[in-house]
This record gives C-alpha cells, structure tokens and sequence, in this order.
C-alpha cells in the first residue's frame, strides 16, 4: 500500500449545508477556506488539520451500493485541546452553539462535546493540571 505522508490530517465531514459549515468553523475556530464548490464541497484548514465539508451534492454524498446514505452525526470527532474550558463553552454557548452534555472531569482532564450546525461532533479538552 502506498499511502502520501505528510504532516496535514484530513477528516471528512459529512453537512447538510456546506455554506453554513464555512461560516461555523471559521467563526468560532479560526479555519480558513481553502477551497470551495458550493453548494457541494469546502475544504477548510487549521494549522495541520484540513477539514472536508462534504454536503449531500457532493461525490462523498451519494449511496451506498447497499442504499445506506451517508449522514452527519455519528461519534467520532475533531479534538481540540484547549487553556481554559469553562472559557470557551461560555464563549461558544454566547453564539449559541449547541451542546451534547455538560463538561465530565476524569483523571486525564476535562472535556465536553458540541455539535456543529449538522450535528458532527467537536470534542473541547482541557488536559488535567493545565
């Protein structure tokens, strides 16, 4: 298998309004846009990490040989590591940024989880001791 290396990590996230996905993730993360095929596709950075907003128009949308749809939503997440997190779910909950739960504390450090404008998942944690 010959798989490109480089220092960028790309995640796929499937939206059901990619101008809509723009605007939450450069608002309240600092992405830029790299590029865009509204209404279909954007791809947004962030340091390392290239971001693909996929919307129902684009290729990543169509079904499955199966007839399964893919869809926002699921688990798996970005992760922020963040200073303060009391600080920044303030600051989101102000924009009016939704919530899965609350902030849960374990051995490693804090964190919580909210949805962008379709439901994906972005993890918030703030290490223990930091």
């Amino acid at each position: 298998m010959d798989i490109r290396s480089d220092d960028t990590v790309n995640v796929r996230y499937m939206v059901d309004d990619v101008q809509t996905a723009i605007d939450f993730y450069t608002e309240h993360f600092g992405f830029a846009v790299r590029s865009a095929a509204l209404p279909a596709f954007a791809d947004v950075t962030r340091g390392h990490l290239r971001l693909l907003l996929s919307g129902p128009r684009s290729s990543a949308g169509r079904p499955m040989p199966d007839g399964r749809s893919p869809a926002p939503g699921g688990w798996n997440r970005i992760h922020f590591v963040v200073a303060d997190i009391t600080a920044e779910v303030d600051r989101l909950r102000g924009a009016g940024v939704r919530f899965r739960n609350d902030i849960v504390t374990g051995p490693g450090g804090s964190q919580i989880l909210l949805e962008d404008p379709s439901g994906n998942p972005v993890e918030l944690f703030q290490p223990a001791g930091g």
